[in-house]
């Protein structure tokens, strides 16, 4: 809540101070030609960036991996786009650290290292709400078990259950699975 506060409120009354100040030293028009330019470079920069990303996505699904980092540098990029097409300088600098190759992939790697800690597997917990799927809390690992062959499978209390199956709809003993 406090970050929404910070982005709606703060933000603004600061980039306008700072558009006023800088406009105070360098002129009016100087500062807005100055907002123009850094528009556009951001875009050049976020259009490039994007086209490399983009690549690099597609390359890694042709060798049938996932492009997660990828996908996190692409909604960075798009957040990018977005704050440096926003006049002000202080969007300007934001907009430009999500831009530029390397900030972006230290500023990836720690949102892709935050988001693995807060995975949610579907299946793998009591239900909806907190504590449902995988967290930092639960004791087993999902990943890597495969839940169709498995023999043995274990709820959120660490608790294992075994059991067998048997088709008792068909009359035939020789059809009935095993």
């Amino acid at each position: 809540m406090r970050f929404l506060f910070i982005l709606f409120a703060v933000l603004p009354i600061l980039e306008i101070a700072l558009l006023v100040n800088v406009g105070n030293i360098i002129g009016g028009w100087n500062t807005i030609g100055l907002v123009i330019l850094t528009a556009f470079i951001g875009a050049y920069f976020v259009k490039r960036e994007g086209i490399s990303t983009l690549q690099t996505a597609q390359a890694k699904m042709q060798r049938n991996e996932v492009p997660g980092k990828e996908l996190v540098e692409g909604l960075m990029l798009v957040v990018a786009g977005v704050l440096l097409v926003t006049p002000g300088f202080v969007t300007d600098i934001i907009g430009f650290m999500f831009a530029l190759p390397g900030s972006r992939h230290l500023l990836a790697a720690q949102v892709s290292k935050h988001m693995k800690m807060r995975v949610v597997v579907p299946g793998m917990g009591a239900g909806f709400g907190p504590g449902a799927g995988f967290n930092q809390t639960n004791q087993h690992n999902p990943f890597g078990q495969n839940p169709f062959n498995a023999s043995q499978s274990q709820n959120d209390n660490g608790d294992v259950f075994e059991g067998e199956f048997t088709d008792d709809t068909t009359n035939d003993p020789d059809k009935r699975l095993k």
